[in-house]
C-alpha cells in the first residue's frame, strides 16, 4: 500500500511539474507569423513540446534546488530549458536513428521530412539559449553564467556520447565491451538525464544566499558528488530504457517496440548476447542486425529478441541496472546525511524519483 501511495504521489508530482514547465515553454515559443513558411516552422517547433512526456529532468532540477533550501520559483526557467533541451535534441536523435515514433506519434521527420525537421531542431536549440538568458533578470549575471556553462558542458557530453554510438553504427562495429557501453551511456544519457539536472539544482539553490562565497564553497563538493551518483543513476536509467524498448507495452512506452534492434543499437543486452554466442550463431545474429533498417523484418528481430531472453541477456541487464542504482542510492544517502537543512518532504520526493529511474515499466 505504501509503495502504491508513493508511486501515485510521484506520478502526481511529475505531472504537475511537467504541466508547469510545458506552460512556460509553450508561452515562450513563437506562435504566429505573417509568413506561411515561418508559421510552419513555429508549428513544428511546438510539436514535440506539445506531446507531453514525463518531465523527469526538469523535476530533478527543481527537487535538487529545493533539497538544499533553494526557491523553486527561481529554478523554473532553468528546469524548463532542460525540457526544451530534450525536445530539440530528440528531433535530431530521431533523424540520426531513423526512429519512427516519438511519444506515441510519428517522429517529426516522418511528418515533415528530414530537412525541415533539422531546421526546427536548430530553431529550438537557439530558443533554449534565449530562454536561459532570461534568467539574468531574476538570478543575476554571475549565476546565469554558471547555468549557461553547465548547459554547455551537458551539450558537449551528450554530443560526444552520440558520436560514439553513431560511429559504432556507421562503422558496423560489434567489438564493443561493457565498459565502452558504460562510457557511451554516461555521456549520451546520464549527463542530461541525471548529472546536469542535479548539478543545476544545486547551483540554483545558492540563489539569494546571504553569503554567496560560503554557498559556493559548501556546494562545490556536492557538484562533484553529483557527477558520481548521477553517472550511476543515468546508466541504470538507460539500461532500463533499453530493456523497455524490447519488452514494454507500446501504447504506454510511446516508442516503437524492438526499435533498438531495427536501428542496430548497441545495447547492454546485445553486447551480452554476442559475448555468449560463438561461431555461426554469432555470425548470423551480427549479419541480421547489421542489415539496413529497411531490409530487416519483424520476424528476424523477434528471433534476436528471443535469443536475448534464452541467453539471460535481459535479466543480466536488469541486474546491472539494479547494481548501479544501489551504488548511486548509497552515495545519495551519504551525501544527504551530511547536510544540515534537508526538507523531509523534498528528500522523500527526490529519493522516490531516483528510485523510479531504474524501476519504471514505461
Amino acid at each position: 500500500m505504501e509503495i502504491n501511495s508513493s508511486t501515485t504521489q510521484l506520478t502526481e508530482l511529475l505531472s504537475s511539474n511537467k504541466k508547469l514547465l510545458d506552460g512556460i515553454i509553450l508561452d515562450f515559443l513563437p506562435t504566429k507569423s505573417s509568413s506561411p513558411e515561418i508559421q510552419s516552422l513555429y508549428e513544428m517547433m511546438r510539436d514535440y513540446p506539445s506531446r507531453g512526456g514525463k518531465g523527469i529532468r526538469g523535476t530533478l532540477c527543481l527537487l535538487w534546488c529545493e533539497l538544499f533550501s533553494g526557491a523553486k520559483q527561481k529554478a523554473l526557467i532553468t528546469a524548463s530549458s532542460l525540457e526544451l533541451f530534450q525536445n530539440w535534441i530528440l528531433i535530431h536523435d530521431d533523424i540520426e536513428d531513423q526512429s519512427d515514433l516519438r511519444r506515441g506519434l510519428p517522429s517529426l521527420h516522418k511528418k515533415y521530412g528530414v530537412e525541415l525537421s533539422i531546421n526546427a531542431g536548430d530553431a529550438l536549440h537557439g530558443k533554449m539559449w534565449e530562454l536561459l538568458l532570461s534568467n539574468c533578470g531574476n538570478l543575476g549575471s554571475e549565476l546565469t553564467l554558471a547555468i549557461l556553462s553547465e548547459f554547455a558542458r551537458m551539450l558537449n557530453e551528450t554530443t560526444e556520447g552520440q558520436q560514439i554510438e553513431l560511429a559504432w553504427t556507421s562503422g558496423n562495429d560489434w567489438d564493443i565491451r561493457e565498459e565502452d557501453y558504460a562510457l557511451m551511456v554516461t555521456k549520451k544519457s546520464a549527463w542530461y538525464t541525471c548529472i546536469s539536472p542535479s548539478r543545476l539544482g544545486i547551483i540554483l539553490s545558492t540563489a539569494g544566499h546571504k553569503d554567496e562565497n560560503l554557498a559556493t564553497k559548501k556546494h562545490s563538493e556536492l557538484l562533484k558528488t553529483a557527477v558520481e551518483f548521477g553517472r550511476s543513476f543515468g546508466i541504470a536509467f538507460q539500461i532500463i530504457d533499453d530493456v523497455l524498448n524490447l519488452t514494454a507495452d507500446e501504447s504506454k512506452y510511446g516508442k516503437e517496440i524492438l526499435g533498438d534492434l531495427f536501428e542496430g543499437k548497441r545495447t547492454l543486452m546485445l553486447i551480452h548476447l554476442l559475448n555468449s554466442l560463438e561461431g555461426k550463431r554469432k555470425t548470423n545474429v551480427i549479419e541480421s542486425i547489421s542489415k539496413p533498417r529497411q531490409s530487416k523484418t519483424t520476424s528476424e528481430m523477434k528471433i534476436v529478441f528471443e535469443l536475448m531472453k534464452s541467453s539471460g541477456s535481459i535479466d543480466y541487464a536488469r541486474k546491472v541496472a539494479v547494481n548501479h542504482s544501489r551504488q548511486a542510492m548509497k552515495l545519495f544517502e551519504e551525501t544527504v546525511s551530511t547536510q544540515s537543512s534537508i526538507h523531509p518532504r523534498i528528500y522523500h520526493q527526490t529519493k522516490s524519483l531516483l528510485e523510479y529511474l531504474s524501476s519504471r515499466d514505461f
